[in-house]
């Protein structure tokens, strides 16, 4: 049995694998709608949301971010950025909601 935490959105609790970095949203997706992994977005394009966090902390440390906050950001940009969290977006290609799903994911 699989370790979970319980994760909440407006639709109510929903069990998450513990080591994922996901919340609800992305739970349900997962859960309601099956796509093998060949048909998940493609990493380069997790990896360009990623690079867009980056570069939208630095701009807004200038006009005021408070720093550990824009610190905690880029750092996580830069992980993501670099492949080390690939397996945490299993994003389908076929979602809709023109990429607020994987730009919450990204987040």
């Amino acid at each position: 049995m699989t370790d979970t935490r319980t994760e909440s959105d407006s639709l109510g609790p929903v069990e998450v694998p513990a080591g994922s970095y996901w919340g609800a949203q992305t739970q349900r997706s997962m859960s309601n709608f099956f796509f093998p992994p060949q048909e998940w977005l493609p990493l380069s394009i997790i990896h360009s949301l990623a690079m867009i966090k980056l570069a939208a902390s630095r701009v807004n440390r200038a006009h005021g971010l408070r720093a550990e906050l824009a610190d905690a950001i880029e750092t996580a940009a830069r992980e993501v950025i670099e492949g080390r969290h690939d397996e945490q977006f299993p994003l389908a290609i076929w979602q809709t909601g023109s990429g607020t799903h994987s730009n919450m994911n990204v987040n």
